[in-house]
C-alpha cells in the first residue's frame, strides 16, 4: 500500500516566520522552512533551471486539458518537464496510485485533474482523498476573483478559501451498525484545525489580508465543530493584527449570495469549503475558471478549484480550459517561473475580455478557439 512511502518526520517544531520581500519562490519555501512538520532535506528534480511535475491527467476531461497545458508550455518555452501517470479509475489496484505518490514525492509538484474511483466495493477510499492524505496535504487554497467580462451574479468579488483537506466527513469512516442504520464519522483534531488556522493567519499576513472567518456549525456540532472554532480563535490571539470573526454554514451560504463583499478569507471545514467553493464559483460565473492549491509541508498539488469543470464531456471540443490553465500558472508562480507565469495569464485574461468563452460562460467558442487565442495573444507578447 502506499501508506508503506510515508516520510518519518522528527518532531514537530515551532512555525518558522518568513520574511517579507523574500526572493525565494514558494517551493524554495515550502522545502526549506516547513510550518509545522520538520524533515531530513529532500533533493527534488530540477535540472539546469527546469523543474520536473508530476503530471496527473485523471478521468473525463482531464487528458483533453492537460494535452492544452503540455501545447501552451511547450509554446512558451516554459522551464517544465511532465513526468505523466495515468491512473485507471477501473482497476482494483492501487500500484498506478502508488506510482503516482512516489513521483509527487520526487518532484514535489504536481498538476491533475479529477481522479475517479469507479469501484463500488465498500470500503474503497477515494483516490483523490488518499492522495491528499498520504502526502499530508492539509490545506486547500482557492483564491476566487471576479473577472469583470464574464457576466456573472456578483462583480468585484475576491476570496481566499481556506479549507481543512484531509479530514471531517472525507475520513470516510461509515459503517451500518444495524440493518438499515449507517452511522458516518465527522473527525476533527486539534492539531489539523491548528495547522490550517495557522496557515489562514499565516496567508492574510503575508498578503496584507486583514479579516478571517471561520465558518461551523458549532451550534449544532458543538464538539467536533466547537473544537475547530475554538483552535481558530486560540491562535488568533497570536496575530492581533488580523480581525477573527465566525459564521454558521447556512448563513454563509445565504450571505455570500447576498453580499459576497462582506468576506476577505475564509476557514473551514473540509466539507464546508467544499460547498462555500462551488457557491463562490457560481457567483464568478462557473466552474470552468477558478483552481485550487493543495499545500502540505512538503508537497503541492494543483487543479480546477471544483471537479464540475464546465462540460464534462470528453473528447468534444466544448470543455473549458481556464481552470486547468490556471492552476498551471499557480504552478509556475509556486516553482519561481514568474515570466512566463505572467504572459501565459495575460493571454488568458486578454481571451476572456476578448469575449472568446466556451458556453458555460455564455460564449459560443470551443475549446481549440480558446487555445488558438490564448497561443496568439502569448505570441504577441513574446515575439
Amino acid at each position: 500500500m502506499a501508506s508503506r512511502y510515508i516520510l518519518k518526520y522528527v518532531q514537530p517544531k515551532s512555525i518558522v516566520p518568513i520574511r517579507f520581500g523574500s526572493t525565494l519562490s514558494g517551493f524554495e519555501l515550502q522545502h526549506k522552512t516547513p510550518t509545522i512538520k520538520k524533515s531530513m532535506p529532500i533533493p527534488k528534480a530540477q535540472y539546469g533551471g527546469r523543474h520536473t511535475v508530476t503530471l496527473l491527467p485523471g478521468a473525463g476531461i482531464g487528458p483533453e486539458l492537460m494535452g492544452y497545458v503540455k501545447e501552451i508550455f511547450k509554446y512558451a518555452g516554459v522551464p517544465v518537464d511532465f513526468e505523466e501517470i495515468d491512473i485507471d479509475p477501473n482497476s482494483e489496484s492501487s500500484d498506478d496510485l502508488e506510482y503516482a505518490i512516489t513521483s509527487i514525492r520526487r518532484n514535489g509538484v504536481a498538476l491533475k485533474g479529477n481522479i475517479e474511483t469507479r469501484s463500488k466495493e465498500i470500503g474503497v477510499m477515494s483516490r483523490n482523498v488518499a492522495l491528499r492524505n498520504h502526502l499530508d496535504l492539509y490545506v486547500n487554497a482557492l483564491h476566487a476573483v471576479s473577472y469583470p467580462a464574464i457576466l456573472s451574479r456578483q462583480k468585484h468579488i475576491d476570496i481566499v478559501i481556506i479549507r481543512q483537506n484531509t479530514e471531517g466527513e472525507y475520513a470516510m469512516l461509515e459503517h451500518e451498525s444495524v440493518s438499515g442504520v449507517v452511522e458516518s464519522m465527522k473527525v476533527i483534531t486539534q492539531s489539523n484545525s491548528e495547522r490550517v488556522a495557522r496557515y489562514a493567519f499565516e496567508y492574510a499576513r503575508r498578503n496584507n489580508r486583514k479579516k478571517i472567518t471561520t465558518i461551523h456549525k458549532a451550534n449544532i456540532m458543538k464538539l467536533s465543530d466547537g473544537l475547530f472554532l475554538e483552535t481558530s480563535r486560540r491562535v488568533a490571539k497570536e496575530y492581533p493584527d488580523i480581525t477573527l470573526n465566525d459564521m454558521i454554514i447556512d448563513n454563509t451560504c445565504m450571505q455570500l449570495v447576498a453580499n459576497p463583499h462582506q468576506f476577505d478569507i475564509m476557514l473551514t471545514t473540509n466539507l464546508y469549503g467544499a460547498i462555500v467553493s462551488n457557491v463562490v464559483c457560481g457567483l464568478l460565473g462557473g466552474a470552468g475558471l477558478l483552481a485550487g492549491k493543495n499545500y502540505g509541508d512538503h508537497y503541492t498539488v494543483f487543479e480546477p478549484a471544483t471537479r464540475n469543470t464546465g462540460a464534462n464531456i470528453a473528447g468534444k471540443n466544448i470543455a473549458n480550459p481556464i481552470a486547468m490553465l490556471n492552476g498551471a500558472v499557480d504552478m509556475l508562480r509556486h516553482l519561481g517561473h514568474k515570466k512566463h507565469a505572467t504572459i501565459i495569464q495575460n493571454a488568458i485574461m486578454k481571451t476572456i475580455s476578448d469575449g472568446i468563452q466556451t458556453k458555460d460562460l455564455g460564449g459560443t467558442s470551443t475549446s481549440r478557439e480558446v487555445i488558438d487565442n490564448i497561443l496568439r495573444c502569448i505570441k504577441a507578447e513574446m515575439y
